[in-house]
């Protein structure tokens, strides 16, 4: 019987080369769309920040955002419209349109978010966005490297924030601060694991959008779903870590 040589063994060079180019070209391509998400998240985060402290500083956010006046309502609930226009009509949106619309709405977000400038003091508000970074960073960091599939976990975030957004409209009218506090409790631990499942649900996207016209679109849809994780997780931290001036 003649020794003829496994065809699986003399294919199995060749095949792995090619694997492992495949790999190596896929796994720079994610870490380029992942690491296109965290820069416009962080620079939307900083946009927002800084459009916030000029406005608080220039005297006109505490007339109206702590004053009476449509034009409050208006800044509360303008960035709802922007994430609501991005999130049902992003696939009708041109890639250059849906970045305008992200960066128009960090903008409108720092001049809703300007009050908490005039309420809590400058070092605790350096405080709790160090804390919220460092937390962010972590959780990011487990969501992306974790092997456990976090998506079981979908349906129950996203059921805890409407209902977290629904205590909050509740605890308007009763003014009720035991309730509060529960509210910023579970505030904080529903945006920590929206982080972690965001962050390996946008990198499990990548494998359908790599090299698609969909790709700048998910940059920005991805960018958009961090920030609202960093800016919801600071904003209930601030309630407890915050100190009022």
């Amino acid at each position: 019987m003649a020794n003829w040589p496994d065809p699986r063994t003399t294919s199995a060079g060749f095949g792995g080369i090619s694997t492992r180019a495949d790999d190596a070209a896929f796994d720079a391509g994610l870490r380029s769309y992942m690491l296109s998400i965290y820069n416009y998240m962080a620079s939307g985060v900083l946009v927002t920040g800084i459009v916030a402290l000029l406005f608080a500083q220039s005297g006109f956010a505490a007339q109206i955002l702590l004053g009476p006046g449509p034009l409050k309502y208006l800044l509360m609930f303008a960035p709802l419209g922007f994430v609501m226009v991005l999130s049902f009509g992003i696939n009708r949106l041109q890639t250059g349109t849906a970045q305008m619309l992200y960066w128009a709405y960090c903008v409108v977000m720092g001049l809703s978010m300007a009050s908490i400038f005039l309420v809590y003091t400058g070092e605790s508000i350096a405080q709790t966005f160090f804390a919220t970074a460092a937390a962010f960073a972590g959780l990011s960091l487990y969501g992306y490297t974790t092997k456990r599939d976090l998506s079981g976990f979908g349906t129950f975030l996203i059921m805890g924030v409407v209902g977290i957004l629904v205590a909050s409209v509740i605890n308007l009218f009763l003014q009720s601060s035991a309730l509060g506090l529960v509210v910023s409790i579970l505030g904080v631990l529903i945006f920590a694991g929206l982080t972690a499942y965001d962050t390996q649900r946008l990198k499990s996207m990548y494998s359908y959008v790599a090299g698609t016209d969909m790709m700048g679109k998910a940059v920005i849809m991805g960018a958009l779903s961090l920030y609202l994780d960093f800016v919801n997780m600071f904003m209930f931290l601030l309630r407890f870590m915050g100190s009022r001036e």
